[in-house]
């Protein structure tokens, strides 16, 4: 066995290890399942947060797009450094306390409670399972690929052997085994990506020296123009790079849901301190090293496998099967919590909501669990037969993600007129018009990226829908004190919580009864 199988299967196994652990200490009840209990502090917020946000695309993608178009990548970078203090910092503290609030257990399930309307979830479950389906499909074809290259497997076994261990632990501690292998992984992820960056910095003879190499090879890529000067003066474009890993992922479910598991709403501000700093250290690194790889590797064949590569060429061999580790940590770390967002959707927001009321936590966790199983089966059986490129497919499911649910999710703590009429208008306009804006060619055509476009369309929507409809949808009454409330620094005062406060629970049952 080589020493980088070694690595890998010592780190499978410890992930597994968490999954046990994780279902031995933590309740197996639906909040405990789908939420840890509401019990994370400000590191394993932050770094699941992150770490779940990052996926197989820093790796692949990013890597990719450094060797294809040189500095132009950096323009996602940018907006992706400061993307975790953003969300945990706009939509952190208020999202925990009005999610505890009104009782919510499900990030679908909270702009339901938000903007009470059964269309709400009817809306919200199918889009965000549609989208979260692909971007997990990315996961599975990035870990596939890597196992493949270290391992000398073929794909399809390798495939089944990241995909088998990633359902395993998600499958057995639900999310508390999520975020605790997500804090592991994103300490992996960073160590590994430090190591490979100052090993190829030190290959080709230190930045300016790597500078000056690339400038050799194409002028171009030293511009924050892309390779043929293709992107000069389309900010449309470079707007959407910016926007689609900064104020995007204020709307991917699997990622706020991390604002939810928090154990007070205090530790956003300390968890977004560990964001950043870890966003600082990590994420520069993925577009730097593969842009590096075209003097260490002027011919890859595919560009997406840059990292692998360059890790394969600079680092001695004990050290590549950490790096690989951490690649994988970043596949892993999101393709978990992927799996179960998807499973809860399934479970909580279109199983218990609309087909059996009646549903107990055990049959919701069982539920949640097949779940998982089934999307892991049919990505595999998708994913090894005709795998399509990681870099697109996540940039289209996110695009999808943020255009449809950033305008819902921000406005339901900042904006007390936002009702169910504007959100309901806002996940519309947001999903149809990102989706056809890039199935149309319109971004070729315009300069305009999908996510401008989106975001634009469904922030219109909601602020249009809203106040078109402010006497015929008004905002119920439980809601306003709960936004009063959510706004105030503090814990939440006993009689606020659902089911404590007598008026707040009637008047959510008899906004549930109108729909």
């Amino acid at each position: 066995m080589s020493i980088e199988i070694l690595f890998l299967v010592i780190y499978f196994v410890a992930m597994a290890g968490i999954g046990v652990w994780a279902m031995k200490r933590g309740k197996q009840d639906a909040e405990g399942f789908l939420l840890g209990g509401r019990s994370l502090g400000p590191g394993v917020t932050a770094l699941r947060l992150q770490s779940s946000s990052m996926s197989g695309y820093m790796f692949m993608g990013a890597g990719s797009m450094g060797y294809t178009q040189g500095y132009f990548s950096m323009w996602y970078a940018l907006g992706d450094l400061g993307g975790g203090i953003l969300n945990l910092s706009v939509l952190g503290r208020r999202m925990r306390k009005l999610s505890q609030i009104l009782g919510s257990i499900t990030s679908i399930e909270y702009l339901e409670h938000r903007y009470p309307s059964k269309w709400i979830r009817l809306i919200a479950a199918p889009v965000a399972l549609f989208c979260i389906f692909f971007y997990v499909l990315a996961q599975f074809i990035a870990g596939g690929r890597g196992l493949e290259m270290v391992s000398g497997v073929s794909f399809p076994v390798a495939l089944a052997i990241a995909i088998g261990v990633i359902v395993l632990y998600t499958f057995l501690g639900g999310y508390l085994a999520v975020a605790y292998t997500d804090f592991v992984q994103a300490i992996i992820m960073v160590v590994g990506m430090v190591w490979i960056l100052v090993a190829t910095l030190m290959a080709v003879g230190g930045f300016t020296q790597g500078n000056e190499a690339v400038g050799e090879i194409n002028p171009n890529l030293l511009t924050m123009w892309g390779a043929d000067l293709g992107y000069q003066g389309q900010w449309g474009v470079i707007l959407g790079a910016l926007l689609v890993f900064s104020i995007g992922y204020m709307g991917w479910p699997h990622v706020v849901v991390s604002h939810m598991a928090m154990k007070k709403p205090s530790v956003a501000r300390t968890a977004g301190v560990y964001s950043l700093i870890f966003n600082l250290l990590f994420i520069p690194g993925p577009y730097l090293v593969g842009m590096f790889a075209l003097i260490l590797l002027p011919n890859l064949a595919n560009p997406e496998t840059a990292i692998f590569e360059v890790a394969d060429a600079v680092l001695p061999t004990f050290a590549v099967g950490i790096v690989m580790a951490a690649i994988m940590a970043a596949i892993m770390s999101t393709a978990d919590a992927l799996l179960l967002q998807a499973g809860t959707i399934a479970s909580q927001d279109i199983y218990a909501r609309f087909i059996n009321r009646k549903m107990n936590d055990a049959q919701m966790v069982w539920v949640s669990r097949i779940t998982v199983l089934a999307l892991a089966i049919i990505g595999y059986a998708i994913a090894a037969f005709d795998p399509p490129a990681v870099a697109a497919v996540v940039i289209f499911s996110t695009t999808v993600l943020g255009s449809a649910f950033v305008p819902s999710y921000i406005c339901a703590v900042w904006w007390k007129k936002a009702n169910a009429v504007g959100a309901i208008s806002s996940m519309i306009a947001g999903t149809l018009v990102s989706v056809l804006w890039q199935v149309s060619g319109a971004p070729d055509a315009t300069g305009i990226d999908p996510m401008v476009t989106g975001i634009l369309a469904s922030t219109a929507a909601m602020i249009i829908g809203s106040l078109a409809s402010q006497k015929s949808h008004p905002v119920p009454d439980h809601i306003g004190r709960a936004l009063d409330e959510t706004a105030k620094i503090g814990p939440i005062p006993k009689k606020m919580l659902m089911g404590q406060d007598s008026l707040l629970a009637s008047q959510a049952e008899m906004a549930g009864r109108h729909e």
